[in-house]
């Protein structure tokens, strides 16, 4: 069974950057999807960034195009999201999940999707 450890969330400010990690146990890292979630108190937990197993294919929620982007690197069993020109908006608890769904060709953003979730990082961005 895959684990996820996510790391580098934080207290920022208002057009600061972030960059977050989401570390996986276990050698089949590279034969997943990987994606990001959020939630804010009181919302659902949204998609942000996916990427597909070799990381050709990636895709970002409209709210986070232009500012955040979703990366891997598959010798290091690990994800990124790097998150610049944060806003206020943007502050929310950050999750990464697994998609072992092995035939989908490209990237899904349903939450129930995904089967595999880390414990979350928060990140506050302050106006």
């Amino acid at each position: 069974q895959v684990q996820l450890v996510e790391s580098g969330g934080g207290l920022v400010q208002s057009g600061d950057s972030l960059r977050l990690s989401c570390a996986a146990s276990g050698s089949t890292f590279s034969t997943y999807n990987m994606g990001w979630f959020r939630q804010a108190p009181g919302k659902d937990r949204d998609f942000v960034a996916g990427i597909t197993r070799n990381g050709l294919i990636t895709k970002h929620a409209d709210s986070v195009k232009g500012r955040f982007t979703i990366s891997r690197d598959n010798a290091k069993s690990t994800v990124y999201l790097q998150m610049n020109n944060l806003k206020p908006e943007d502050t929310a608890v950050y999750y990464c999940a697994v998609d072992l769904e092995g035939l989908y060709i490209g990237v899904r953003t349903a939450r129930d999707e995904y089967d595999i979730w880390g414990q979350g990082t928060q990140v506050t961005v302050s106006s």
